[in-house]
């Protein structure tokens, strides 16, 4: 049972890997530095183990919502069973509060989707 759950986890880190490339290639990297400069900086750090408002934002494109160490989160966020794919990403920047119903980020959204792309390929980099 082990060996399955490594290798179906496996298979989810490849998969994620993937989608990370797509997202990395649909948006500008660059870009995607200014939005986050533009957007997210003032909660959100990319700094592994630095949270501001809210957690650290590196290498959240492939790990489980509200894992991060030391941040605090809504119990909706906690609940939600949210993987970080560069779809879920897009979804909850575009209408954080749409995806996670009484979660706790105040932040309205961004309505661009290419600057949406830009941040996720951005995002995707930070390992």
């Amino acid at each position: 049972m082990k060996t399955i759950s490594r290798s179906i986890s496996a298979l989810m880190l490849a998969a994620l890997g993937a989608l990370s490339l797509q997202a990395h290639a649909a948006g500008d990297v660059e870009k995607g530095k200014d939005v986050f400069s533009t957007e997210c900086a003032e909660c959100h750090s990319v700094r592994e183990g630095k949270n501001k408002k809210g957690p650290s934002l590196f290498a959240v494109v492939g790990r489980k919502a509200a894992t991060v160490a030391d941040a605090t989160y809504s119990d909706a966020l906690k609940a939600s069973g949210i993987l970080w794919s560069p779809d879920k990403v897009d979804a909850y920047v575009t209408a954080p509060k749409k995806l996670v119903p009484g979660g706790k980020m105040k932040y309205d959204g961004l309505a661009s989707a290419a600057e949406r792309a830009d941040l996720i390929a951005y995002l995707a980099t930070l390992r």
